[in-house]
């Protein structure tokens, strides 16, 4: 997108020591942050702030058309940069609109600093319009919130919450700006950021840990999101060539090595198949790389609390009877992947005969995919992978889809997959493209797939992507209903109820957005529309009708189906 031109900020170093507004120097702050775009919608309270914004050459706010996409846009734009994204709303149903995305951040550990406003201090005793308490109600959601009661902690809070923001495991902090504090004159200067301290696991534990992995038998690594957030992708790669241990990755996880890589065996996950007594009831030895336990639960794969594990992380691993690790490796992840490589190298790993899990799934899933009607989960990912490449990004929202590009999409590089895994939001998608392709400057493609419950949650930012001409294709899977809750009130009582819904004409409805709408009635159409979508200089719609009855074979036991096919 090309940034328009605004005048050269005001905000010298000279006024470091002089008289200014709070929300002047709360503006100087952020630009010391590095920060490049504001996502929000601005209020009666937060006026200060956005003229302060306004002035900045730095910083461009970008009004979006409902506080939670401006949550999570600021979530897709920490994922994908590793920067804290930042957010705006005002006090009362603003803040509380905000809510969604900033619990999704932190859940998913994606780095986001939040500022709502709020009424003056003299209103916050009593019943007051719109007041609400939104420091309590953001506690719950964020690592770390404070109110900006006094405007001499400018730079103290936002250096905190930016520096929270970030540390691992990373999340969403908040801020929350009185009206009257943000008009009042003060005095001060940024505070700088210090250099991130690189942290070394302890070298007895990893001398344990090596030792332990020489004398497991059927050793497995299971890797999750924080090595796509540590950039420790390479380490991990190498730690498997020089090992030669399998992978297993989490949905968030996917991409840290490249699906067609001999090491890697699925993407893990679901619920509905039957891990312990396959794949993890052979295993002895579980190295979890970056796992965060709010992707996967221990208890799925791990019920009896019994299996011997290496934690490799940043932090201590919450506290869980499912995960109880024999050694801890706290420290930078490629530091200690490196390390227990130079231990084990030259030494025997034990290695056993992995059956093709891959190959065993891709059987039964190809079964009618090449059929032309009714369309095919399958066979939209299959020619949406081969409309994309290796650096693209495909965002996710949640539901039964997103259990389809988990299991069937073929990552090759992390962070190319976006997936709301750990708080699940629905909306998420849609927002989240938009961050993704301001990331992206143009150098990669960006695609979206949303059922039609959650492109409507989120369906009004297709006006700011419009007026930002960002181009980006969102695919819209057409089923009518919420089909993850069927596929699961079909296992359990085998029948549906309180799903079903009508739905607008897409076509006609991303029309009336001033963007491009398409209708795929035969999957014999679908490259042909991609190649169009993604040439195109702006957001794209496309609606495919999309049978879902295919979603039976997602709970496919692979273990007892790979020994078929091998």
């Amino acid at each position: 997108m090309a940034r328009a031109s605004k005048p050269a900020s005001r905000f010298g170093d000279e006024a470091a020591e002089h008289p200014q507004l709070a929300a002047d120097l709360l503006v100087r702050c952020l630009e010391s942050e590095g920060v490049e775009y504001v996502f929000g919608i601005p209020g009666e309270e937060t006026l200060d702030v956005s003229e302060a914004l306004d002035r900045s050459s730095q910083i461009t706010f970008i009004p979006t058309r409902h506080e939670q996409g401006a949550a999570f846009m600021a979530n897709a734009w920490g994922r994908l940069t590793g920067k804290p994204g930042v957010c705006l709303a005002t006090l009362g149903p603003g803040a509380t609109n905000l809510a969604t995305g900033i619990a999704d951040a932190n859940l998913d550990h994606s780095p986001v600093v939040a500022f709502t406003g709020q009424v003056n201090l003299s209103g916050m005793y009593k019943e007051t319009h719109q007041f609400i308490d939104t420091v309590e109600m953001m506690r719950p959601m964020t690592k770390w919130n404070a109110r900006v009661h006094d405007p001499r902690m400018i730079s103290e809070a936002v250096r905190k919450a930016f520096s929270v923001a970030v540390a691992e495991k990373p999340g969403a902090t908040h801020l929350e700006l009185p009206a009257g504090v943000m008009a009042s004159p003060v005095a001060g200067r940024c505070l700088q950021r210090a250099p991130v301290a690189v942290t070394e696991p302890d070298t007895v534990a990893l001398k344990r840990a090596a030792e332990l992995l020489q004398h497991a038998r059927r050793p497995v690594l299971l890797v999750g999101n924080g090595v796509v957030r540590q950039g420790a992708s390479p380490a991990l790669r190498h730690f498997c060539d020089e090992t030669g241990l399998h992978v297993i990755s989490t949905f968030m996880g996917k991409g840290v090595i490249d699906s067609a890589d001999e090491h890697f065996l699925f993407t893990a996950g679901l619920g509905a198949q039957n891990y312990p007594a396959g794949f993890f009831g052979t295993v002895d030895l579980v190295v979890a790389v970056g796992y965060d336990l709010v992707e996967w639960a221990p208890s799925a794969w791990n019920p009896a609390g019994d299996l011997k594990i290496i934690c490799v992380d940043t932090m201590t691993p919450e506290i869980d009877a499912h995960f109880v690790p024999e050694i801890e490796l706290i420290g930078d992840i490629s530091l200690t992947l490196g390390e227990l490589s130079r231990l084990l190298r030259g030494k025997r790993l034990e290695h056993y005969s992995v059956p093709p899990y891959k190959k065993a799934f891709d059987v039964v899933l190809d079964i009618g995919a090449d059929d032309d009607a009714p369309i095919k989960p399958q066979r939209v990912l299959r020619d949406l992978r081969a409309a994309m490449g290796a650096q693209d990004v495909l965002i996710s929202d949640v539901g039964a889809h997103k259990l389809w590009v988990a299991r069937f999409w073929e990552a090759a590089e992390p962070n190319t997959v976006l997936i709301s895994n750990g708080f699940a939001a629905m909306g998420f998608a849609l927002p989240a493209a938009v961050a993704a392709s301001l990331a992206s400057r143009g150098r990669h493609k960006v695609a979206a797939i949303c059922g039609d419950g959650g492109f409507l949650m989120n369906v009004q930012e297709l006006e700011t992507a419009r007026r930002l001409a960002l181009p980006f294709v969102v695919l819209v899977w057409v089923d009518g209903g919420y089909g993850l809750i069927e596929m699961h009130q079909m296992r359990r009582y085998g029948r549906i109820s309180g799903t079903r819904f009508g739905n607008p004409d897409f076509v006609a409805l991303a029309g009336a957005f001033g963007v491009e709408g398409v209708r795929v009635s035969n999957a014999g159409e679908l490259p042909a529309v991609l190649q169009r979508a993604f040439a195109a200089d702006g957001p794209v719609v496309v609606e495919i009708p999309i049978d879902y009855t295919e979603n039976e074979k997602l709970g496919i036991d692979l273990w007892r189906l790979a020994p078929d096919v091998a």
